[in-house]
């Protein structure tokens, strides 16, 4: 390995990982200064030493409950992604169904979700299955528009050459359509991703029986700040560590688009 090699890895390796911690450093610096420098009292704003002594007090319970809002989230998650891959294919490819959906999810998708909740539940009744709707509710509409936007942007010279190697219709879509939109779709699977967290959050709020949603609901009535914040840090963790997940695979499939 050269000098050059070892400089630009070391280089990757900072701007990759370096960075991000260090964004991290001067977030909970500046939390923690500004709780210090206002005497800010921990009913209303924790310090992130309070937050921490929180968590050490409870950890498996926290840790059981950040299980069960992650489970909610990538079952819902995984709903909303092959929910909305099917629909986006369906409607790219004709433009009489595309004008027929389209005011209908943009409808669907304008209803404040909270609204939905209370409805999921005499629906649904009480359990998981109102938590995960209400995430494939949240979720899905950004993996729908972000895959439409990738498959109807095609270049034309591109279906020209598939049309003179005479390429089957599944020939084309998967070699060359599909393939040209895979940075789009991951654009939308990383909208999506706290999307989906946020849906399962609402539905743990509303129905407040276990995950981190409903620890922030008991925490409210208990006037238990810091144990709010525990829980609010660890869905923050959890969204990094799913965001970042979509961004790796994106790294698999699409090295193209991140090589740089």
């Amino acid at each position: 390995m050269t000098d050059f090699d070892a400089g630009s890895r070391t280089s990757r390796v900072w701007t990759n990982v370096g960075l991000p911690i260090l964004g991290v450093i001067i977030t909970v610096t500046g939390w923690w200064a500004i709780t210090a420098a206002f005497h800010i009292d921990p009913f209303y704003v924790p310090s992130p030493a309070d937050v921490v002594d929180t968590f050490l007090r409870t950890p498996e319970f926290l840790l059981q409950e950040t299980w069960t809002t992650l489970q909610r989230v990538l079952i819902g998650f995984a709903i909303a992604v092959a929910l909305g891959l099917v629909i986006a294919v369906t409607l790219a490819a004709s433009r009489t169904v595309e004008r027929m959906a389209m005011p209908i999810l943009a409808a669907i998708n304008a209803v404040p979700k909270v609204a939905l909740a209370p409805l999921l539940l005499v629906w649904m009744g009480f359990g998981d299955s109102p938590k995960i709707v209400m995430v494939v509710l949240v979720s899905f509409f950004p993996v729908i528009v972000s895959t439409m936007a990738g498959l109807t942007s095609t270049p034309d010279d591109l279906q020209e050459l598939t049309r003179s190697l005479k390429a089957s219709w599944w020939q084309t879509f998967v070699k060359v359509r599909l393939t040209w939109a895979l940075p789009q779709v991951f654009v939308g699977l990383k909208v999506a991703t706290p999307l989906a967290i946020i849906g399962a959050v609402i539905g743990e709020v509303v129905n407040p029986d276990r995950g981190l949603g409903s620890v922030i609901a008991g925490s409210g009535a208990s006037n238990d700040t810091p144990l709010a914040f525990a829980a609010l840090v660890l869905l923050a963790v959890t969204g990094v560590v799913l965001f970042y997940l979509v961004a790796g695979i994106e790294r698999l499939l699409v090295p193209w688009r991140v090589a740089k």
